[in-house]
């Protein structure tokens, strides 16, 4: 097993010295060349301007990223550029590695993977599809626990999973010791849960989950609005006011699914970085009009 990274803003949390999952998380897009193939220099592109543009850290390979429809190599090969500009980047940043699946044998081994790639932390969802039972979820995080000692990220989005993960059964699970933080994107009972850090799951949840003690978010409109997102926790007296004005950026991007609408928002800013795969399919001319108009209110395209 590799052992937990201590990065300068590692703090000891009473299980195991961790790298602090917390702040604003950008969930970044794996960008694709005109093949369709992982197109490594505007992923490494991207990944610098999200750390220069209010990033604290990046979650590569999540559902924003086309997880589901990456090779496992083309996974290891993000995780390897995303070490490589985290490393070399003068902010400490973190980068966390999605590394979930609901075959347990395979979210052990891509866990090992991202920890021998030199990864911060891991996202790990709960399995989805065969909708494990209690004692299944929880055996399932214990072995994927069990392979590593990097910080894990509990991942709960019912809405994609059909298992909702209620907050005793995470209190329960914030019993392991490198189980440190969830990822919630259940706005019903999305409370603070001992043991962990709570982590906004959607971008519109920020708010809240910041107004009762959370930890930040793991996000998607911080690819466009990053230092926005960052000004809501270092400026809570303002926090309202920042969120009301990006409910329309946040009602945009959810026109298409995430990865869809944000490539498309990226692109029309210039960075580049190409299309969706199957079965995912470009935006179209509606939603594209939707995002640009809202990209113009907010002066975005005035930028570029």
């Amino acid at each position: 097993m590799q052992p937990a990274l201590r990065r300068p803003n590692a703090r000891v949390t009473g299980k195991v010295a961790v790298v602090t999952v917390a702040g604003i998380l950008t969930a970044m897009v794996t960008p694709f060349d005109a093949d369709g193939g992982v197109a490594e220099e505007p992923a490494a592109r991207l990944a610098r301007h999200l750390l220069d543009h209010g990033s604290d850290g990046l979650v590569l390979t999540g559902t924003t990223g086309e997880t589901s429809t990456l090779t496992d190599e083309e996974k290891g090969r993000m995780w390897d550029i995303g070490v490589e500009v985290v490393r070399g980047h003068d902010r400490d940043g973190i980068l966390i590695a999605g590394t979930g699946s609901n075959d347990t044998r395979h979210a052990v081994e891509l866990t090992e993977r991202a920890a021998a790639a030199g990864v911060d932390a891991v996202l790990v969802v709960s399995p989805y599809y065969n909708r494990p039972n209690r004692r299944g979820l929880v055996a399932h995080f214990r072995a994927v626990a069990n392979a590593t000692d990097l910080p894990i990220v509990l991942y709960n989005i019912p809405s994609r999973t059909a298992v909702d993960m209620p907050n005793d059964l995470l209190a329960e699970l914030g019993q392991i010791d490198n189980i440190v933080a969830v990822k919630q994107s259940r706005e019903e009972g999305c409370e603070p849960i001992d043991g962990l850090a709570l982590l906004a799951g959607n971008d519109d949840l920020l708010g809240a989950v910041l107004d009762m003690g959370g930890a930040g978010g793991i996000l998607v409109a911080s690819h466009l609005v990053g230092h926005e997102l960052r000004r809501m926790i270092d400026e809570p007296d303002e926090r309202a006011a920042i969120e009301q004005r990006l409910l329309p950026l946040y009602e945009a991007l959810a026109v298409a699914p995430a990865c869809i609408s944000t490539k498309a928002a990226l692109n029309m800013l210039g960075h580049g970085v190409g299309g969706v795969r199957l079965p995912m399919v470009e935006a179209s001319p509606e939603e594209e009009a939707t995002i640009r108009a809202t990209l113009e209110s907010l002066g975005l395209l005035e930028r570029v």
